[in-house]
């Protein structure tokens, strides 16, 4: 029984129906429990003068075979190691991998590596329908936390976005866009207990990051919509940045294959981080960061966006957590890469000790982003008394994709 449908198959207990309903965390245990089982050594090839595993290619027809698990608790081992074996995560033991999650014996609880969470994202991404239109159309909204300047409390500042990118080029074309201030709020209760304290001022004078003497008021209302004339794309074609500048032809042309993906971002890596040549970043935290943003809300083929999870699951140190809520309120799954702080993460401010890690929150049904977040590691500077894990800022995306309809005049 070598075929992995018939592994399967023969995993399904036989009281359940044929119509179960399926749960995705079932889905997902049984499909690394399949996994893990050995291959027949006609599935082992050899490439490049190295031993790989050709692993099989999941179809929507599992849908009704992989039902088989439907009440079994689900957790993430903490890197990009190997799930433990069947025996050893029914019963709760902990993997022989140093990198995977712990808990007592008994517990009952499936170990899912980051890897395979990755895996089975790629799957779902690239089985989404892809679509065409004269608009690249997204809507997102920018939530970043201020301290109050002169005063002890933290407020969160959002900013809504939308914007029509159009997929023909030319000097004639034009990127449209608005935005709406969302108000800004005392970022917890504790903060809004102080700003009240200080009378409950309607606008908030705030401590700009990095701009010394910069003013900036924050209000705590909504404002109007702004809306832009539109702007030239840069060379006729290009709005993307994607460790360089690119176009949308660019992006829709993307190798959908994650080595080759990997090779045509790596022609733009130079050693340094993304926002200043002067720090140094490690080439898989570089990917990971240019791959997020590539993932959250480009206009690249569904295929494109799955070969970039399927990149991601090969980089060391992948860290998964699911049950996280993005900003606006949706619970997904979290990826980020652990890094060594000098090159991996960024200072919050410049000429601090603060520290802030980006993470990619996804939803893990369908493969769809839903937030890039920027989160402390290490308070410091203007996150100094912050407490490790503080989401500082974030972009949430509420819509991507193509449409015909144009920005209203």
């Amino acid at each position: 029984m070598n075929d992995p449908i018939d592994r399967l198959r023969a995993a399904r207990p036989a009281h359940l129906g044929d119509d179960s309903p399926v749960d995705e965390r079932a889905r997902t245990a049984e499909l690394t429990r399949a996994m893990a089982q050995p291959r027949d050594a006609r599935q082992v090839r050899r490439t490049r003068g190295r031993r790989t595993i050709t692993r099989p290619a999941w179809g929507l027809g599992l849908a009704g075979v992989v039902a088989a698990v439907t009440a079994v608790a689900v957790t993430v081992t903490g890197t990009g190691g190997t799930a433990p074996p069947p025996s050893a995560a029914r019963t709760g033991q902990a993997a022989s991998s140093p990198d995977s999650s712990r808990s007592s014996p008994g517990d009952g609880q499936v170990r899912l590596s980051a890897r395979t969470v990755l895996l089975a994202a790629a799957h779902r991404a690239a089985r989404r329908p892809d679509g065409t239109g004269a608009w690249w159309h997204t809507v997102s909204v920018r939530r970043t936390l201020f301290r109050a300047e002169g005063a002890d409390y933290t407020v969160a500042d959002r900013q809504r976005t939308e914007s029509w990118t159009p997929s023909a080029t030319g000097p004639e074309q034009r990127q449209h866009s608005s935005s709406q201030s969302l108000g800004a709020r005392p970022a917890t209760p504790g903060d809004e207990a102080a700003w009240r304290e200080a009378g409950s001022p309607a606008e908030i004078p705030v401590v700009v990051p990095g701009k010394k003497g910069a003013k900036l008021s924050l209000p705590t209302e909504p404002g109007t919509v702004q809306k832009g004339p539109g702007s030239a794309l840069p060379d006729g074609d290009k709005v993307f940045w994607l460790g360089r500048n690119v176009s949308v032809r660019d992006l829709r042309a993307l190798p959908s294959e994650p080595d080759a993906l990997r090779a045509w971002l790596l022609r733009s890596y130079k050693g340094h981080g993304t926002e200043s040549s002067s720090t140094p970043m490690s080439r898989d935290a570089w990917l990971f960061t240019v791959t997020t943003g590539l993932i959250a809300d480009m206009p690249v083929t569904p295929e494109v966006r799955g070969a970039a999870f399927r990149m991601l699951a090969g980089l060391a140190s992948i860290e998964v957590a699911r049950d996280v809520v993005d900003t606006e309120g949706r619970a997904g799954t979290a990826v980020t890469i652990d890094e060594p702080e000098a090159s991996a993460m960024g200072k919050a401010a410049a000429g601090d000790d603060g520290i802030l890690r980006t993470r990619l929150v996804f939803d893990e049904r369908t493969g769809q982003a839903l937030a890039t977040e920027r989160v402390v590691v290490r308070p410091g500077g203007l996150q100094a008394g912050t407490d490790p894990g503080t989401v500082w800022n974030s972009d949430v995306v509420l819509e991507s994709g193509w449409t015909d309809d144009g920005p209203a005049s």
